[in-house]
This record gives C-alpha cells, sequence and structure tokens, in this order.
C-alpha cells in the first residue's frame, strides 16, 4: 500500500533503498560494493564510486568496467567452494580479465575472491571444500598473467605439495583429484611425498 502511494513497484523501492543508502554510506566516506544485481538492473543510476561485486557469472566484469566502474570478481560458476562440481582445475583457469583488453579497464578489476556458502557444509567438511581449490584461485590472482601455466598439469605437484604441508599442519584438504571432498587417487600418501 505505502509502495503504490508513493508511485513505486518492488524494483523501484530496491533501487530508492540501494541508492540512499550509497548516498548515506559515501557521506561517511565508506566504500560501496554492491552485488551485481544493481548494475544489471540499474547500473547507469549507481554512483560511479561503487565496486561492483560479480557473482552470477561471465561477461558482466567486462560491462561493468566497460561503465568505468571497478569490479571484484567471484563467478558463482568458477569460484564458489560449496559448488561441489568445481574442480581445482577449473579455479586455477577463470580469466577475471577475460575479454578486457583495455589496460585502463584491466585496472579497475580489483581482484578476486572466492566464496563459501554454509547450505552444504559444516564443521566436519569444511576445510576439505575450501583447500585446495582455494590455493589455486588465490595462485591465479597473485600471479602474473604471462607467468600462470597454461595448463594446470604444470601446477599439479605444487599443489599436491602445497596440500600435504597442509594436513601436516593439520589442515584437512582434499585430495586434488576430482571434484571437492573426494577420495585421494595421488600417488601414494602425503606421509610418503
Amino acid at each position: 500500500m505505502v509502495l503504490v502511494q508513493h508511485g513505486m513497484n518492488e524494483s523501484d523501492a530496491y533501487r530508492y533503498f540501494v541508492l540512499k543508502a550509497q548516498k548515506i554510506a559515501i557521506s561517511h566516506g565508506y566504500e560501496i560494493i554492491n552485488w551485481e544485481e544493481t548494475f544489471n538492473n540499474f547500473g547507469d543510476k549507481l554512483d560511479r564510486k561503487t565496486v561492483v561485486h560479480n557473482w552470477l557469472g561471465g561477461g558482466v566484469a567486462e560491462k561493468v568496467v566497460s561503465a568505468g566502474l571497478r569490479c571484484i570478481v567471484s563467478n558463482q560458476d568458477k569460484w564458489y567452494l560449496d559448488h561441489l562440481d568445481a574442480t581445482w582445475e577449473g579455479f586455477y583457469m577463470n580469466e577475471p580479465l577475460t575479454n578486457i583488453y583495455n589496460p585502463e579497464q584491466q585496472k579497475l578489476i580489483l581482484g578476486g575472491e572466492v566464496c563459501m556458502w554454509g547450505e552444504h557444509i559444516d564443521a566436519s567438511d569444511i576445510q576439505q571444500t575450501i583447500w585446495p581449490r582455494a590455493a589455486a584461485a588465490a595462485e591465479r590472482l597473485w600471479t602474473p598473467v604471462e607467468k600462470l601455466a597454461k595448463d594446470t598439469t604444470a601446477v599439479t605437484a605444487r599443489l599436491a605439495h602445497f596440500r600435504c604441508l597442509l594436513n601436516e599442519r593439520g589442515v584437512a584438504a582434499a585430495p586434488l583429484a576430482g571434484y571437492g571432498r573426494t577420495a585421494p587417487s595421488e600417488p601414494g600418501s602425503c606421509v610418503r611425498q
């Protein structure tokens, strides 16, 4: 009833809320990070200081930086740790700068983030759900593009060794083979490596 009195529908109210919250946050000196839905629905109205968190999938980061906004990439089909069908190889090969060739626009990609939602995990399996896939994404993000492996087989031994180091330190990192939380198939146990 109140929305109708103000000539708004739910989408109008959401846009009003987000834009008003942005103004308040900026007036207090805060940085603004919005999920990509705001950009997808009313990106032209967002404050130019907005950082857009790309999480729904590919192609959005390219549009965000083309619009002159900054972006954090964490597409759910590539960098969501609770998606157990996502392999470490997929985490490693996900390129945040896909189709962004302009060096000035590349600078607007602030980085990436792997996300972990709790619907499919608990204290008994959180570590092996996170590791080593998060390490694969970290290497991807921290390594200059020209030094990245073009083929994940060049990374396998290093990541398997890192997994063993985690295990030795009491972190229950999952085996590299297969999807998150699978049985080991590496050559021998970490104790023998």
